[in-house]
């Protein structure tokens, strides 16, 4: 371990013994804190995070709220439970609640072209339904840009390039996940509540919420305890990201500001109906449309896709989840409404989810273990002419991405140049060995109407069959 390791383990232990355990109330049976503080511990260490926020729901209520490790890994300033991060995807879903939020006020229909309500868009793009672009269902490839312009502006300017070459798949093909989408529903909703889209998020869904620190502003947020966004390469040290990044342009999609005090407050009303304090703050109608689903995600699980949120079941408990990382940062939320439990997870490096944390602490809020993690289903062989009927190149651009062929008698992956084997798992469902990784990979091949393999869905992305 380098002395640079050495002193940030040491600070992350340090200050997650320093720091207040902020709300940490008992209830019968009490939760297990320290089952959650070791697990913290150890993924901060093993995943060279500096910190992280976390907060626990259950019944209905927060009974934990905590920070671990550092919020600075220059000054070695401890992460507190009111400390902003910036939330990456996780966004998602306060831009859904401010969009659907929008359709239950009679202002827009979903299923209308979105080119209804903003003007002066690009052709295919005008066409979109809200619908498709809240579910990923639009066709549009993924992309984000972490530096950009910093005034309200830019949202629209960027909106409004995005021209039908942006397209890789017609509307309702496939879902694949895009973040473009997003920025164009956000621009919507600026467009029809008459104001710029932080001011709308702020004015519709934090004020009413009470969530009193939440920003899309940078220079807001920065009057409030910040942890700051780091970056770790290798096996060299975490640093700060200087400057720190920001986009305006895409700022519906992963930009928010908060920390796990005023998202408790979301996660307490979005479970319970909408209401919170005795108060309606959210329409039902809102939650029940976020909530249900909008399309099938493909994969070997029953998983779908509501409104910036993944629906799934675990072990026979309804959960509604969303990640995000982005420049500096990595967060995760997960709710299961019928039970009240929910778990919300912020971290301060880019990428850092904290998933094994999350896991835990969801599995102490429902009182029962974490899942095992399922094994790898053994290889099925594969025949040459079924290996030849996968094979081709496979993109969201026109230039070829990815690449299945048949070499030596198996089928390969190549990626950039790298190409690895693939083995068969399932019913179009495939692992890509890599060396030293504990599992294989997986994507999913996706027949189009034709029956015939139409798409290559890997990490939630599609890519068409060229």
């Amino acid at each position: 371990m380098t002395r640079h390791m050495v002193r940030f383990v040491a600070l992350a232990a340090t200050a997650a013994a320093a720091v207040s355990a902020g709300a940490v109330q008992q209830t019968s049976p009490p939760i297990d804190v320290g089952r959650i503080d070791a697990a913290a511990l150890e993924e901060l260490a093993s995943t060279r995070t500096p910190g992280a926020a976390i907060a626990v729901i259950r019944d209905g209520k927060v009974i934990v709220t905590k920070g671990y490790g550092v919020s600075n890994i220059e000054t070695g300033a401890p992460v507190t439970p009111e400390m902003l991060f910036r939330l990456g995807s996780t966004t998602k879903m306060l831009t859904a609640a401010l969009v659907v939020g929008l359709a239950e006020e009679g202002k827009v229909q979903l299923d209308a072209p979105i080119g209804t309500y903003v003007p002066d868009l690009p052709p295919r793009l005008s066409r979109a339904t809200l619908n498709q672009l809240l579910s990923h269902t639009s066709g549009l490839r993924d992309f984000a840009t972490m530096f950009g312009l910093h005034d309200d502006a830019a949202l629209g300017q960027t909106v409004r390039t995005l021209g039908d070459e942006f397209f890789f798949a017609g509307p309702g093909e496939v879902f694949s996940y895009a973040n473009p989408g997003y920025w164009t529903a956000g621009l919507m909703a600026e467009v029809v509540a008459g104001k710029p889209y932080a001011d709308a998020m702020k004015d519709r869904l934090f004020e009413p919420l009470g969530m009193k620190r939440s920003t899309l502003r940078p220079t807001l947020a920065m009057t409030y305890p910040l942890a700051q966004g780091h970056e770790q390469a290798g096996a060299a040290p975490p640093v700060i990201i200087r400057p720190a990044a920001d986009n305006v342009g895409n700022w519906p999609a992963g930009s928010v500001f908060s920390n796990v005090e005023d998202l408790s407050r979301f996660a307490i009303a979005f479970m319970g109906g909408g209401v919170l304090d005795g108060r309606q703050v959210l329409p039902a109608g809102v939650v029940a449309r976020m909530s249900s689903p909008h399309a099938e995600i493909p994969g070997s699980e029953p998983v779908s896709y509501g409104y910036g949120l993944d629906l799934s079941t675990d072990r026979g408990v309804r959960m509604l989840t969303h990640g995000g990382s982005r420049s500096g940062y990595g967060s995760s939320i997960a709710m299961a409404p019928d039970r009240l439990a929910a778990v919300i997870v912020l971290a301060n490096r880019t990428g850092s989810g904290m998933p094994r944390t999350a896991r835990a602490a969801m599995a102490i809020a429902l009182g029962r273990e974490p899942a095992p993690e399922p094994p790898v289903p053994p290889e099925i062989s594969m025949a040459a002419a079924e290996m030849s009927r996968y094979a081709g190149a496979y993109s969201q651009t026109e230039k070829p991405e990815i690449e299945l062929l048949v070499q030596d008698g198996r089928l390969m992956i190549r990626q950039g140049s790298s190409t690895s084997p693939v083995l068969k798992l399932g019913e179009r469902r495939f692992g890509i060995v890599r060396p030293g990784a504990a599992r294989p990979q997986e994507f999913f091949l996706v027949p189009g109407a034709d029956g015939s393999i139409r798409f290559l869905f890997r990490g939630g992305r599609a890519s068409t069959r060229m």
